[in-house]
């Protein structure tokens, strides 16, 4: 069976406003642009815009071929939830759009996948083609496009372009950078321009060049010294304690570094206690390093008088400011601030309401502080007590993991995990909410 990849985006100037769609079908195997469609659609909003994307281009993966596997790639987290049935579609406008993408296709053929707009842009460029072709008072024509050769060099700058990280990153970023630059190179020599034929396929020594990248990128970014702390010296240890239980966390309401701030509960203090308890019984943990606000500082407070140990306060490891969201729960948030919510949804650089704090602004912060620390703890295993995002965080960047993950991610209050920094830079997840420690 032939796998296809379709990614489609939409847009609209104003929301509703002069709108538009793109929309790609990608060959999965060899990565080769099969088909693209574009169109100017006249006063809609981003949603239906998106919607109608979709629809086009599973449509064109159809006429290519009705048997085959699709998997959808779009950067609207609306869309992808609804289309994957975890949300309800309720929007007027959007049922009839759903119910016509689900038609294409039998349902068990496609599968659906949300991504970074910056992962979208052959179809983003493709809508804004359309756009700009309705407000010249044309359609978008193919022969015109340069989405895909922008497309194609935007990834290839992008990865390029990232440099690779002096000093102990611990975010997997080395290898990764070598790879999507031997990647990208590949991808550039075998694209077909945008003017070229969609059914061109890449050369036979390009594609043994672009493979040939491949390998030795891998080569490259392996550790030459092995894995083990013999080869390499004691890494600096974070153990990552996430605080005891507040008033707001069975209720599951967003609670910042914006909000009130509220103290442990007689729960959360107890789960301190037994924390203490554990960690005291290993004997391993050299620091105590916290978070400013209350609940972590009391946390940190009791398991340190397990250990012995001072607490450090450290600004960095601050809990992520929702902004207007602070002290509701999520149910709240997308009855009050509905579109709002969908954008910090999908988009790691979307602030919650009220200017609160991105994803991508605390990802620099908690970059900024491990970076930090482990300059300051080499060899040394430190406790720190914080938050749930910015204890995800740690974990996604020593995962190299996209900002995404952290939606797929479940941490209890007081829960341990922990990353091991080696001096090469490479990290090591040893341990991710691991809650023995609470029970009876």
């Amino acid at each position: 069976m032939r796998e296809f990849i379709v990614e489609a985006d939409g847009g609209s100037r104003g929301n509703p406003g002069p709108a538009g769609y793109g929309s790609v079908v990608i060959d999965a195997t060899t990565g080769q642009t099969l088909a693209e469609a574009a169109e100017y659609i006249g006063v809609a909003t981003n949603n239906v815009a998106e919607y109608r994307g979709l629809v086009a281009g599973l449509r064109a993966a159809h006429e290519l071929d009705p048997t085959a596997a699709v998997h959808v790639r779009m950067d609207s987290k609306l869309v992808i939830e609804q289309m994957s049935g975890r949300w309800k579609i309720k929007h007027p406008d959007m049922k009839p759009l759903a119910f016509e993408a689900s038609k294409v296709y039998p349902a068990p053929q496609v599968t659906y996948e949300w991504i970074p707009r910056e992962q979208n842009k052959h179809a983003d460029r493709l809508a804004n083609e359309a756009m700009d072709a309705g407000k010249r008072g044309e359609q978008w024509s193919a022969s015109g496009s340069t989405a895909e050769l922008e497309a194609a060099d935007a990834r290839a700058a992008r990865a390029v372009a990232e440099p690779e990280p002096a000093g102990p990153p611990g975010d997997a970023a080395a290898g990764a950078a070598r790879t999507r630059a031997a990647m990208a190179d590949g991808r550039a020599d075998t694209a077909p321009s945008a003017t070229s034929a969609k059914s061109e396929a890449p050369a036979p020594a390009k594609a043994a060049k672009a493979e040939a990248d491949v390998r030795a990128a891998r080569t490259v970014a392996a550790p030459s010294t092995g894995w083990g702390p013999a080869d390499m010296g004691a890494p600096a240890t974070f153990v990552l304690l996430r605080h005891g239980e507040t008033p707001l966390t069975p209720q599951k309401r967003f609670s910042g570094s914006g909000g009130t701030d509220p103290s442990l509960s007689d729960v959360g203090r107890e789960q301190a206690e037994r924390v203490g308890a554990a960690l005291a019984r290993r004997g391993t943990v050299q620091a105590v390093v916290a978070s400013p606000l209350t609940r972590t500082r009391e946390t940190a407070g009791i398991v340190a008088a397990h250990l012995g140990l001072d607490v450090t306060v450290d600004d960095g490891l601050r809990e992520t400011d929702f902004g207007a969201w602070e002290g509701l729960t999520f149910g709240e948030v997308r009855e009050r601030y509905a579109d709002d919510l969908n954008a910090w949804l999908a988009d790691p650089e979307a602030r919650p309401t009220g200017d609160g704090e991105s994803f991508a602004a605390t990802a620099t912060r908690i970059a900024a502080t491990r970076d930090k620390l482990v300059a300051a703890y080499a060899g040394r295993t430190v406790l720190l007590v914080s938050h749930v995002t910015p204890i995800k965080t740690f974990v996604r960047l020593a995962l190299g993991a996209p900002p995404e993950s952290l939606f797929r991610m479940e941490l209890s209050a007081a829960s341990l995990s922990a990353v091991a920094y080696y001096a090469d830079g490479n990290a090591s997840v040893r341990l991710f909410n691991d809650t023995s420690h609470l029970r009876p």
